[in-house]
């Protein structure tokens, strides 16, 4: 393995000098619940979330007992608090009760992320400690995808979703959400690692690591995770040269894999090629053409401050957002599946919650996470962990894409990890700001 790999009996060192003061107890009882988020996010929502809050107390705690606001300084969290601030008064105008609350709580995950940049990820002996766990998780995923697939039924004895998915180690078929977001954090840095090496074993052995996940995510089903993962795939290929032939030899594979499905998985094959062929001629009378419609039409309503949080779940439902738009083909706009939890879109959500204004500082603050995270990458100065981390965060904000909510978890979990473990590797090592 490389130095760029994550090394095995790693300790946990104390937090940055910056936040030196704080208690050793209290740094030491955040990083554990840093490493139960992942294995949490696969047990419940609950525990999760009620994970990341207390490292989000315990970063304010231990930032204003010490009275330091230098963390601030960096204009990426300044600009989240910002936008978190403008998500709340768009809000306070035109939400519910329950709705403010709720926008209020976002905070706490802007919070986790700027705790894990600046705090408990500081050393990289934490980020290996990490690595450890999504790399753990991750294969658990895999390994009860490949049970459920030849067995009927995973672990729980859950069986396939009715439409034929695969839930892998999850109840419901959340397994090709969950692989999209793992897959390049914790695949890419042991396969580019083993493609290094000379031995012609080790070379085997790194093409299975970036091989057998994503044959996982053919025989899981889900078409949109699918597609990130492949969009993911060639733009790793473009960062790094020199694993370039490893990756089309996998998208060959995956290929492969594909067109086989009618004879391996017909179930596969149905949801993947037949069922997204005929979504895709007649798109625009799908569901998500319906609820992107509804979307553009609330925002062209409320352009300035939206519905406030969650505003698409709450008022969908409105007969005044019935219209149709001249520059859309939907027609059959009082159809119940222009409704939903959500818009099924990252930027519709924060167009129909904060407004155009919201939008556009939520696009300014994503493109900073992008300019950091992927800093040294486009250059070839990365390691394989910061393209990884670099490549699912494109991933997860890619704009043309049918997506879960953005702050609601387990998503936002995922998307906060990595965001925020993606920002921590690019600093100086014990670097605080």
């Amino acid at each position: 393995m490389t130095a760029s790999m994550p090394e095995a009996g790693a300790a946990v060192l104390a937090p940055s000098p910056r936040v030196a003061s704080s208690p050793k107890w209290l740094f030491q009882g955040a990083l554990v619940a840093t490493l139960l988020v992942p294995p949490a996010l696969f047990a419940g929502r609950a525990i999760a979330d009620a994970l990341i809050s207390l490292i989000a107390v315990a970063f304010l705690i231990v930032r204003l007992s010490a009275r330091d606001w230098s963390w601030l300084e960096a204009p990426h969290i300044r600009l989240s608090l910002i936008f978190w601030l403008w998500v709340v008064i768009c809000t306070l105008a035109t939400g519910t009760l329950g709705a403010i609350g709720q926008g209020a709580a976002v905070v706490r995950l802007f919070l986790f992320a700027a705790a894990l940049e600046t705090w408990l990820l500081c050393h990289p002996a934490q980020r290996r400690q990490l690595w450890y766990v999504v790399f753990a998780v991750a294969c658990w995923l895999v390994l009860q995808t490949w049970q459920q697939y030849f067995f009927g039924a995973n672990i729980f004895a859950a069986p396939r979703w009715a439409s034929g998915v695969l839930t892998g180690p999850f109840f419901r078929p959340r397994a090709g959400v969950t692989l999209q977001a793992l897959y390049f954090p914790a695949f890419l840095p042991p396969a580019m690692a083993l493609l290094r090496n000379r031995r012609t074993l080790a070379r085997l052995g790194g093409a299975l690591v970036l091989i057998v996940p994503m044959l996982t995510m053919v025989v899981i089903g889900q078409r949109m995770p699918m597609l990130l993962l492949l969009f993911g795939l060639v733009l790793t290929g473009l960062l790094l040269p020199q694993f370039r032939l490893a990756i089309i030899g996998g998208l060959i594979v995956f290929a492969l894999a594909l067109a086989l499905a009618p004879k391996i998985s017909p179930t596969t094959y149905a949801t993947l090629v037949v069922v997204f062929v005929h979504r895709m001629e007649n798109f625009w009378s799908t569901p998500y053409a319906l609820l992107y419609e509804r979307a553009t039409v609330m925002i062209a309503a409320h352009p300035w401050l939206g519905l406030g949080f969650d505003g698409f779940r709450n008022h969908c439902n409105d007969p005044q957002y019935f219209q149709t738009l001249p520059w859309l083909p939907v027609t059959h706009v009082t159809d119940p599946n222009a409704c939903s939890i959500h818009p099924h879109n990252y930027w519709l959500q924060i167009a129909t919650s904060a407004g155009i204004p919201g939008l556009v500082l939520f696009a300014v603050l994503c493109g900073q996470w992008l300019v950091r995270i992927g800093a040294g990458v486009v250059h070839g100065r990365s390691t394989p962990i910061q393209v990884g981390l670099f490549v699912a965060f494109c991933v997860a904000f890619w704009p043309i894409a049918s997506t879960t909510s953005l702050f609601t978890l387990p998503n936002a979990g995922w998307i906060f990890l990595t965001i925020g473990w993606g920002l921590a590797e690019q600093r100086p090592q014990g670097y605080a700001p």
